[in-house]
């Protein structure tokens, strides 16, 4: 499972970033895609959507960072950047 320190940012594109809870994430199919020990490769794209929210990140970094966009329910949509923990 990677883990990551979330950030959120709303407004103009120079407006400051917010702490956010945690990201945690595993994804196996035929093989893993997010290991379970281990990190994303740089350039995996993950999107989601559900009742909790959705979005779109891409990895950097061999999986040390991540930067994309997401939306929660009753917000609007907002900048979201995470590091590993």
């Amino acid at each position: 499972m990677a883990t990551y320190r979330t950030q959120i940012q709303f407004g103009a594109p120079n407006a400051p970033w917010h702490d956010d809870a945690d990201l945690a994430i595993v994804l196996q199919t035929r093989n893993a895609v997010v290991p379970d020990k281990a990190r994303p490769a740089t350039g995996t794209q993950i999107t989601w959507s559900g009742p909790q929210g959705s979005g779109s990140i891409t990895f950097f970094d061999d999986g040390a960072s991540f930067q994309g966009a997401a939306q929660f329910p009753g917000e609007g949509p907002v900048a979201y950047r995470g590091t590993a923990r």
